[in-house]
């Protein structure tokens, strides 16, 4: 009778043993409101630098970068050593870095007083009434772009041979305006098969996330 009872504290122990544990490991899904991991930042090496947005980085505006929540998402950032917060736009995709799951630029970093420890605990709120919807999320494979009209339109012809769904999309600058010759996509795991067919076919592209 004692063997049971020990063997069942016994069980007790493990199964509260393993819940703590799993309750300390624990990182959210990206798809939740809430998430929770660490945060480290970066600056001047890449400021001034093309984001994955397209955007230009700038190490001073309340920015971060993050893989898989929507350009343009605004999360709250909790530092949770010292509890200060701070509210930035994903404009870039990173960090690439296990176990971390928000890449802050300087300016957020300071927020967080975190410039000197580097990387910290954080938790993430999507803040929803600032933040795009999924829906509106769509991916292009981009093949090239021209100054003159007249190449991209020889490019899309020779393309649609092979490829549904080639367009030419307009991009002005303040030196010009460019004409872009993509495929698009119906998700962002079809972008990658038309990546890789477009290689395949010795044709270099890479895949764009939009909005609409």
């Amino acid at each position: 009778m004692k063997t049971i009872q020990n063997f069942r504290i016994y069980l007790l122990l493990l199964f509260s043993l393993l819940v703590l544990s799993s309750c300390a490991r624990i990182i959210t899904s990206p798809e939740s409101a809430v998430q929770t991991g660490l945060a480290s930042w970066y600056g001047e090496d890449f400021h001034g630098k093309l984001t994955s947005s397209k955007e230009i980085y700038d190490m001073y505006a309340l920015t971060a970068a993050h893989n898989n929540l929507l350009f343009n998402t605004h999360v709250k950032v909790t530092n949770l050593n010292n509890k200060k917060s701070v509210v930035v736009r994903i404009n870039d995709r990173g960090p690439f870095v296990k176990g971390r799951i928000i890449d802050m630029s300087y300016s957020g970093a300071k927020a967080l007083d975190m410039i000197e420890p580097g990387v910290i605990p954080v938790r993430l709120e999507i803040l929803e009434h600032l933040s795009p919807k999924e829906s509106s999320r769509k991916y292009v494979v981009q093949i090239s772009s021209f100054i003159m009209i007249k190449n991209a339109t020889h490019l899309k012809r020779k393309l649609k041979k092979k490829y549904d769904n080639v367009s030419i999309t307009c991009y002005k600058t303040p030196e010009n305006w460019y004409y872009r010759v993509r495929v698009n996509a119906r998700s962002q795991s079809d972008a990658e098969k038309i990546r890789l067919r477009l290689q395949k076919d010795g044709i270099s592209s890479y895949i764009l996330e939009e909005y609409l």
